[in-house]
C-alpha cells in the first residue's frame, strides 16, 4: 500500500513539474470552487467540532521516501523566535493545551498590533485535525468576530476545503499573526516574530499530517526564505516532519481568477496525502 501512495504522489509530482497533464476535474467541483457570490460579511454558526478520521497513510513517512520533498530553512529563518515565547515577553514554557494557550495569547501585548485590535484571532477546528491551514493574519471580518477566515476569502476558503472532501470542523486554520495589521497590510517581521511562537506551538499540540500554507506571508515566517509563493507554491516543503504544501491565499484568487486552477492544482496534492480521490471530469 505504501509503495503504491509513493508512486502515485511521485507521479503526480512529476507531472506538476513538466506542467503536463492535469487531474480530471468534476465540473460541479470546478463551478463551486470558481464561484463567488455570497456578501462580503457574513457571520458564521458555530457548530460542534468533530475529529477528523485520521488519513489511510500517514503522511510522516513521506519524508523520507520522496526525493520531491523538500527541508525548510526554518532553522536559519529571519524570524528566529522559540514556540516556548510567551505573550508577556519571557521565555518560559508555554501551556500545553490549545484552551489555556488561547487564554494566554488573549493578554499577549507583546507589539504594537495589541494597541489596534478589536479581538484576538486565536484560530480555531479540530484539536486532532489531520490537515492545518495556515494564512498571514485576521482581517476586518475576523478582527470584528475574533474567527480566522470569515470573509471574502474565508468563504473561499470554505468552499476549497470542501472541494478538497473535508469540512471547515475537521481541519484547523490559523494564522501567522493573531491580531490584525491596520489596513490589513503585511506583518512586519517584528510583528511575526512575537507571533509566531504561538503558533508553533499551536501546530506543536495540533501535530497535524499535512499543512497547506496560504499565501507568501504564511510561507516567509514558518518555512524561511525558500522563495516567492509563485516559485515555490505546488512543492512539498517540510516543518518539524510535518509534509508542507503552499499555495496562493484566497484573497489573492479573488483577485486573480485564474490562478484558482493553480491552486486546484496544489489542493490535489494534499488530498492524495489523505487517500483522497478527486471526481473524475464527467465525459458526455
Amino acid at each position: 500500500m505504501a509503495e503504491e501512495f509513493f508512486q502515485v504522489l511521485a507521479e503526480c509530482l512529476e507531472r506538476e513539474g513538466r506542467r503536463k497533464g492535469r487531474p480530471g476535474i468534476a465540473p460541479e467541483v470546478l463551478k463551486e470552487f470558481f464561484t463567488d457570490s455570497r456578501p462580503e460579511t457574513e457571520e458564521l454558526r458555530s457548530q460542534p467540532r468533530r475529529k477528523a478520521a485520521p488519513p489511510s497513510m500517514p503522511p510522516h513517512s513521506l519524508i523520507q521516501a520522496s526525493p520531491a520533498l523538500e527541508t525548510s530553512a526554518s532553522s536559519s529563518s529571519s524570524v528566529p523566535i522559540s514556540a516556548s515565547a510567551t505573550g508577556n515577553g519571557g521565555d518560559v514554557a508555554l501551556p500545553d493545551s490549545l484552551d489555556m494557550l488561547a487564554e494566554t495569547v488573549a493578554q499577549c501585548r507583546r507589539c504594537i498590533l495589541a494597541e489596534t485590535r478589536q479581538h484576538v484571532v486565536f484560530g480555531e477546528g479540530n484539536p486532532h485535525a489531520g490537515l492545518m491551514f495556515i494564512g498571514e493574519g485576521p482581517g476586518a471580518d475576523e478582527d470584528r468576530l475574533g474567527r480566522p477566515f470569515v470573509g471574502r476569502a474565508g468563504q473561499l476558503l470554505d468552499k476549497m476545503i470542501a472541494a478538497m472532501q473535508f469540512t471547515r470542523e475537521e481541519v484547523y486554520i490559523a494564522n501567522i499573526v493573531k491580531c490584525r495589521p491596520p489596513g490589513n497590510r503585511v506583518p512586519s517581521p517584528d510583528e511575526a516574530a512575537c507571533c509566531i511562537g504561538y503558533l508553533k506551538k499551536q501546530i506543536e499540540l495540533i501535530r497535524p499530517e499535512a499543512i497547506v500554507l496560504l499565501g507568501a506571508t504564511a510561507v516567509t515566517f514558518l518555512l524561511g526564505p525558500v522563495g516567492g509563493i509563485t516559485r515555490v507554491r505546488g512543492r512539498w516543503f517540510a516543518y518539524e516532519g510535518i509534509p508542507v504544501m503552499p499555495t496562493f491565499h484566497p484573497a489573492y484568487l479573488l483577485r486573480q481568477e485564474s490562478a484558482k486552477r493553480e491552486a486546484w492544482i496544489d489542493l490535489q496534492m494534499v488530498m492524495k496525502v489523505f487517500g483522497k480521490t478527486p471526481p473524475s471530469r464527467k465525459r458526455a
